[in-house]
């Protein structure tokens, strides 16, 4: 059974591990950016942990209620 996540801060809903992945993949892409190349593909994947650490912030929320 995986490990729950919890958020870093209730400002946001990203987890310490969440963060730090997209602090990490935002500095590729300004690198890949300054080369000249495509950063399609990263800003996907940052959406895509985004998206679901506030999907998973939300269910939370919910059953708090």
């Amino acid at each position: 059974m995986a490990r729950e996540k919890y958020a870093f801060t209730d400002k946001d809903p990203h987890s310490l591990g969440e963060l730090a992945r997209v602090l990490y993949l935002g500095t590729k892409a300004v690198r890949r950016q300054q080369r000249g190349k495509s950063i399609r593909a990263i800003e996907n994947e940052i959406d895509r942990i985004r998206e679901e650490a506030q999907a998973r912030e939300d269910a939370r929320n919910k059953r708090r209620r």
